[in-house]
């Protein structure tokens, strides 16, 4: 009794209502009513967003082919991965999602002229819709300057002005500060919308290229107050890396192809008790896991049936016939399990 009354208010939103949304007769959500209007008769994308963009977030450039990323670009990657991303600038309680705001668990508060994007972990940003163009010669900053307009149903903002001591992703992938963005909101029914992000450096990458993310409506739920700065411990404290954790992330376990490529196939990743499709590709002499949501998730080889992903360690199991029957990824969060579908 005496923590329940104790328990701050902003812990007690976590369970409130939201009010004004469809429901079921059960009384939950129904994600799949139509898509609400602004009462300029705009679709009105206000909400708490989760993405599904866990392999684009630890890397964005999955999609391009070799040669595309700039030498000096993909050296000063392959330098941080090296590192295990120890300096990126989430570790330093610097603003860590830049041009990769929507990466992440995201508010979305909308009027007539603006629509506040309120990251879960970062600083806010604005969305300007009233008509205004780029600014021409901006000082570059952390969120960088954005401006929206409407084609039909869907927002479309542009972004530049962007300064280049964000990371696009976990494995270091840089950007200058001609980095462009545009992204493409569209809410296609109440709890579900996709995501278009368009990157375009010319003086880091050969061509511009197109990610998607699929977001799911939180409702019933708040942001809570996030501060790195209240933690007077930095977390490259706890970072111990030896020579040989280097040596590992520098060299990959030969394996003969046909081993790699028995890996491929379909898979479902079992998530709050449901199974998600997923699957494993080989391409280029490597293997990559997609998850759900899309993006692909490199696999470096420690051993044959050993590989990790920026750390994290990936292992695959067989059954007593040798036949692939599934995989596990080992995370700070928890386990994430994945069965070889039939």
């Amino acid at each position: 009794m005496v923590l329940s009354s104790a328990m701050p208010a902003e812990a007690q939103w976590l369970k409130t209502k939201t009010p004004g949304i469809p429901r079921t007769k059960d009384g939950k959500a129904d994600l799949t009513a139509p898509a609400p209007k602004a009462p300029d008769g705009k679709p009105d994308l206000s909400g708490i967003w989760r993405t599904e963009g866990l392999a684009f977030s630890l890397d964005v450039t999955t999609d391009l082919k070799p040669g595309e990323i700039l030498p000096w670009a993909d050296a000063l990657a392959k330098e941080r991965t090296g590192r295990f991303a120890t300096d990126h600038p989430l570790y330093r309680c610097m603003p860590e999602i830049g041009p990769t705001y929507n990466m992440s668990t995201f508010k979305f508060v909308q009027n007539a002229g603006t629509l506040a994007m309120l990251p879960e972990g970062g600083p806010y940003r604005q969305i300007l819709i009233d008509g205004r163009a780029l600014p021409e010669d901006p000082q570059p900053t952390w969120m960088g300057y954005s401006v929206g307009h409407w084609e039909g149903n869907t927002l479309v903002v542009e972004s530049a002005g962007f300064n280049d001591r964000t990371w696009l992703d976990y494995s270091g992938h840089p950007h200058t500060e001609a980095l462009r963005t545009t992204e493409r909101y569209t809410r296609k029914d109440f709890g579900h919308m996709d995501i278009q992000i368009t990157y375009n450096d010319p003086k880091a990458y050969t061509r511009p290229w197109t990610i998607t993310l699929p977001a799911t409506l939180m409702p019933d739920t708040e942001l809570l107050e996030n501060v790195c700065n209240e933690n007077d411990k930095s977390s490259r404290q706890h970072f111990v890396i030896s020579d040989d954790d280097k040596r590992k992330a520098q060299a990959e376990f030969a394996i003969p192809a046909d081993v790699l490529s028995s890996y491929a196939g379909a898979y479902d990743m079992k998530m709050a008790g449901k199974s998600v499709p997923s699957s494993v590709v080989f391409e280029n002499g490597r293997l990559y896991v997609v998850p759900p949501g899309g993006g692909k998730l490199p696999l470096v080889a420690e051993s044959e049936t050993t590989f990790s992903s920026l750390g994290a360690p990936v292992i695959f199991r067989k059954d007593a016939s040798g036949a692939v029957t599934g995989f596990v990824i080992h995370t700070v969060e928890g386990d994430q399990e994945f069965e070889r579908k039939r």
